[in-house]
């Protein structure tokens, strides 16, 4: 079973529109949807109306909110920015497998990397890959 992190723009962009395509990843079998307080709490502070903060804490009743990890942090700044460490160190505490994100100008360069612990794809790249 996939253990598959999603990014704070993951969980924006499934909540901004009612049916969007990404809410998909809720679909699948075989995988454990996770992410943390953090990603859960930028996704919300960038939503504007009530309905999509309504159908956000629909979509994160989905799935299993896990802590922070410190241990993983300095890792993860040698990596990414400082805003998006807390993402890929909580990813890596939790053993996600996958991280999803759409944020391809900070992970990017991460992406397709077989040195890592973990895969780093995009939302349509890890749905494609599991079609």
């Amino acid at each position: 079973m996939d253990r598959v992190f999603l990014d704070a723009n993951v969980l924006f962009s499934a909540a901004y529109r009612s049916g969007a395509g990404i809410t998909r990843l809720w679909e699948l079998v075989d995988v454990e949807l996770l992410t943390s307080a953090y990603a859960a709490e930028g996704a919300r502070r960038n939503l504007d109306r009530d309905e999509q903060r309504r159908l956000l804490n629909e979509l994160l009743a989905g799935l299993q909110l896990v802590p922070e990890s410190l241990a993983q942090l300095q890792w993860a700044q040698s990596l990414v920015t400082e805003k998006d460490a807390p993402i890929l160190a909580a990813a890596m505490g939790a053993k996600a497998n996958v991280l999803v994100t759409g944020d391809i100008r900070h992970f990017g360069p991460l992406m397709g990397r077989s040195d890592l612990p973990l895969r780093i794809s995009t939302p349509r790249g890890f749905l494609s890959d599991r079609s």
